[in-house]
């Protein structure tokens, strides 16, 4: 028995050493790429989340607003309408699950940092989980996040007018760099 516990917890170490290397490589890559490093820059996405939205959507341009990004990740509610009387149900999780799920942890991480900030989009955040719950507002924050996510992929120049990490406010120009302090 001891044996093969010493042989599983050797596995389960090269495992573990494999997994950060690509983490390594994940991160080198998104420090690299001049579009993961305008992601980074918006609160609650990491190297992770901006390397898996480029490779998943590639052109943003495919979409027409960053609410057909959102309809596409499966981050907006359902609808069941009639009569003139809309009603709005749970978020559709149609979409690339992966993503969709990469954005709500992103979110939720933003969430609890929230609580500590004054600035608009912190107030807002903080004025959606007590009305509506911390999931809710977790779900709400990733529909927002995916929103500026394509605005800063598909638009020339690049401006955020969201608050983020580097700044409260980001204009980018072609070939300008992002100041990632944080």
């Amino acid at each position: 028995m001891r044996e093969l516990l010493v042989e599983m917890s050797e596995r389960q170490r090269l495992l573990e050493d494999r997994l950060k290397r690509y983490d390594q490589r994940i991160t080198e890559f998104a420090r690299a790429d001049e579009r993961a490093g305008r992601l980074m820059a918006v609160e609650g996405v990491g190297p992770l989340t901006a390397t898996a939205l480029i490779a998943a959507v590639g052109n943003a341009r495919q979409f027409r607003s960053g609410r057909e990004l959102s309809t596409w990740l499966g981050l907006v509610p359902r609808q069941h309408s009639s009569g003139g009387r809309s009603v709005l149900l749970g978020i559709s999780k149609r979409g690339d699950r992966y993503l969709r799920t990469l954005l709500i942890h992103g979110a939720r991480a933003a969430l609890r940092f929230a609580a500590r900030k004054r600035d608009p989009r912190s107030r807002w955040i903080g004025a959606v989980r007590e009305r509506r719950g911390a999931n809710i507002a977790a779900v709400a924050l990733a529909n927002k996040n995916a929103r500026v996510l394509w605005a800063l992929l598909a638009r020339k120049p690049y401006v955020c007018r969201t608050p983020t990490r580097a700044s409260s406010a980001i204009r980018v120009s072609r070939g300008a760099r992002l100041n990632m302090r944080h």
